[in-house]
């Protein structure tokens, strides 16, 4: 869909503007009323923030999607595993945050009422004696509420997350790793004119991508990328994890560029999944920070640290995911490291470094920068495990 954005008029911006009434972040105005105002804008980058999302006050396709779900409020409905298209909301989020501060298992707070979120609110009812039905109505409701919360910040997921981590062993031989080379087909990303030369984001990240493809798979991975380097479209954030999640991926990997009106702006970051508050991947946080550590160590780029988002592409993956940013396009200084080839090479080399090190148990763990990627394919080639 096209983003909608200030001065447009109409009736998506009337619903747009009764969602946001309805959330306190807009003064209620006369019926009907269709302008997509400052006011509104200013409303929807507030929105924005308090969702994990991109601050741009524009109501694009992930924006809309937040916005639907913020409709509802927990207790409104009843909650229940509706197939083939299960229930989505901001009162399925907060159940599933209120379900891992309790110490259930439903996997990651992605707002959509699945298999798992179903199963925990059936184990949570025969706990307090009621029909173990996997829907959350009235009577399950009500004994939510008599209840305390048992921990906070989803701890209890943080031991799972960490315990399948540990049991898989350090080896990154077999694993499957989907790369994501951001934007693609008709959306090139981030566009520099460069003198006589044009650069792309979708055609740096693309080559950054193939690159990791090599170096892992030459370390024994199994590597899936969501975009070849010319297709006629771009795939949407929803259908990269969907292909992620329908190939079992250990480890997502989104690589991007960054850009800023003030070409002084540059550095790397790393995001990973996380809510406002505090609900987290702890697997893709400690990925992300090994990510940006290993970047910033092995290529001198500017430490813009990590970050939590909800975005789609992070929300709703089953795996360890980071979206990194490398450098921003619009800086003389980032550009012309982007468009070295053997700048390219030393950051592969640090994500490769990361992935190893993320199977790595906490208290083996290494320097950052200290791996040699190249003796991870030697140990590939001589038929033996790293251990």
């Amino acid at each position: 869909m096209r983003p909608i954005r200030p001065g447009d008029r109409g009736p998506a911006v009337t619903e747009i503007r009764t969602v946001l009434t309805g959330l306190d972040l807009l003064v209620p105005t006369a019926p009907g009323a269709d302008e997509f105002d400052s006011h509104t804008e200013r409303a929807v980058r507030a929105f924005q923030q308090s969702r994990g999302l991109s601050v741009d006050g524009r109501v694009g396709a992930e924006t809309w999607r937040a916005l639907d779900a913020a409709r509802w409020r927990l207790g409104a409905r009843t909650l229940y595993h509706a197939v083939p298209e299960p229930l989505t909301g901001e009162d399925v989020r907060s159940l599933q945050e209120r379900l891992l501060e309790m110490g259930y298992d439903v996997g990651r707070a992605d707002a959509i009422y699945g298999v798992r979120t179903s199963r925990a609110i059936a184990q949570f009812q025969r706990e307090v004696g009621l029909t173990p039905d996997g829907s959350c109505g009235p009577h399950t409701m009500n004994a939510l509420r008599r209840l305390g919360r048992k921990v906070v910040g989803g701890r209890p997921q943080w031991l799972r997350e960490s315990d399948a981590i540990r049991q898989s062993g350090p080896t990154l031989v077999g694993r499957t790793v989907v790369i994501d080379p951001g934007h693609g087909g008709t959306d090139p990303g981030v566009v520099v004119p460069d003198g006589s030369l044009r650069w792309t984001e979708a055609d740096l990240v693309y080559d950054l991508a193939s690159r990791l493809e090599g170096r892992l798979a030459a370390a024994g991975v199994r590597v899936q990328l969501t975009r070849g380097p010319a297709q006629e479209d771009c795939l949407p954030d929803v259908d990269r994890t969907e292909l992620a999640n329908s190939l079992g991926a250990d480890v997502f990997i989104s690589l991007h560029v960054d850009e800023h009106v003030n070409p002084a702006a540059e550095g790397v970051a790393t995001y990973h999944y996380g809510t406002d508050n505090g609900v987290t991947s702890a697997t893709g946080e400690r990925l992300a920070g090994l990510v940006q550590r290993e970047i910033v160590a092995r290529t001198g780029l500017r430490d813009c640290r990590t970050h939590a988002k909800a975005w789609d592409l992070l929300r709703l993956t089953r795996m360890p995911a980071v979206r990194v940013e490398v450098g921003y396009l619009t800086s003389p200084t980032d550009r012309a490291r982007l468009v070295d080839p053997r700048f390219r090479d030393r950051v592969v080399e640090a994500v490769v470094a990361a992935v190893q090190r993320m199977y790595f148990p906490v208290e083996r763990d290494v320097p950052t920068g200290s791996i040699d990627v190249s003796a991870l394919r030697a140990v590939v080639a001589a038929g033996t495990v790293v251990d």
